[in-house]
């Protein structure tokens, strides 16, 4: 997540694993904390553009119904075997606590897991739903941290389908969540945001941070299964490589419910990630349309509608074998900080972030609520 990125306006918005082993378990607290020291510069005129069943259903569905476009199944379209699922009750057996200062400057205290749990900041819901979220019950003085989580997987990747199945993603003014992937020594192992945002914004943002070299493949060669419709998602800036400063290249959704308010009240949604040789592909599925292949565990991405697909990029430009290697998943929330706290007055948002700090109630919606994170590799 922690980067800096540049963001689209909001009218180009509107426009438009084979599992790694998990020997060599680095401690990702320890990279982490060194490539947060990239994100020093930045900024963006725009404050936004810059349970028992697997996949809930969920009794307020998405009235963002774009019109099915069935693809026909590739020969050499890859097979998929599922390999690692947390949910529920074990779901934190995955992930370690990151405790070290939040590398983007956030004003966060981030707790380890007896904390967090004696917090009341991490539990599980009767239902199996996990919950994450900002502390909301202490008020604090000026400039103190507020506490909050951040984890990262134990088990480290190098490629493969991951799926995030998630109820509602934190929101609100000062806050800066992600779901992310990241691999050592950044950028040079990669970095891919699968869901990201701040404040209030209106839509979700996907984006790779990467080594020089990297970039989105805008050529009119471009496999048809690696076209994103303009009605689905706007590209937003092409060089993945960290100039100028840590912008990355991305695409932003165009469905008004894929962050935020709409985002939780249509009930969240099943998001995609496809890493494979072929190169990386990102959808977000409303929970009336989330294939059924996938909710069967038995998922086929080339069956996919491409209406749902929200970001791609081709190995021809970005090869992910030479600028993605061993990532984690990582899921957290910070306050403030590299994005959130240097666009928060042109958000709108009142006061200033500090000052958003001091009070408990501002973060009662700074919350995730998540049915499943699972990790499928190639046959």
């Amino acid at each position: 997540m922690k980067r800096q990125k540049f963001y689209a306006s909001a009218l180009v918005a509107s426009f438009a694993l084979v599992a790694g082993s998990s020997s060599g378990l680095t401690d990702h607290r320890t990279f982490r904390a060194r490539g947060g020291n990239r994100l020093l510069s930045h900024r963006r005129q725009n404050p936004y553009v810059g349970h028992h069943h697997h996949f809930l259903e969920h009794p307020h569905q998405s009235r963002y119904s774009p019109p099915p476009q069935p693809q026909l199944e590739s020969r050499d379209s890859p097979k998929y075997v599922l390999v690692e699922e947390r949910k529920g009750n074990s779901f934190f057996d995955g992930f370690d606590f990151f405790t070290s200062p939040d590398p983007t400057h956030g004003m966060v205290n981030y707790l380890d897991q007896n904390a967090a749990r004696n917090a009341g900041l991490v539990y599980v819901q009767p239902d199996g739903t996990v919950v994450m979220k900002v502390d909301n019950s202490t008020n604090l003085p000026y400039g103190a941290l507020r506490n909050s989580v951040r984890i990262s997987s134990i088990r480290k990747y190098q490629g493969g389908l991951f799926i995030f199945d998630v109820q509602a993603g934190p929101f609100g003014c000062g806050v800066w969540p992600a779901f992310w992937t990241v691999g050592p020594d950044w950028p040079l192992g990669g970095e891919i945001d699968i869901f990201e945002g701040v404040h209030y914004g209106p839509t979700n943002q996907m984006t790779l941070h990467t080594a020089p070299g990297c970039s989105t493949d805008t050529n009119s060669t471009v496999p048809n299964d690696f076209r994103v419709p303009p009605s689905s998602a706007g590209m937003g800036t092409s060089n993945c490589g960290p100039s100028p400063n840590n912008g990355g290249c991305y695409f932003i959704d165009n469905n008004p419910t894929s962050y935020g308010t709409k985002f939780r009240d249509a009930g969240g949604a099943v998001m995609a990630m496809e890493w494979s040789n072929r190169g990386i592909r990102i959808w977000n599925f409303p929970r009336n349309h989330v294939p059924f292949d996938l909710k069967a565990q038995k998922p086929v991405p080339a069956l996919w509608s491409s209406a749902y697909l929200k970001a791609a990029w081709t190995s021809t430009a970005c090869p992910p074998s030479k600028y993605f290697r061993q990532h984690s998943i990582v899921i957290d929330t910070t306050l403030c900080g590299d994005w959130a706290g240097t666009t928060y007055t042109s958000a709108g948002c009142p006061g200033t972030c500090t000052q958003q700090i001091m009070t408990a109630g501002n973060f009662d919606n700074a919350v995730w609520k998540i049915n499943a994170v699972a990790v499928y590799t190639q046959k």
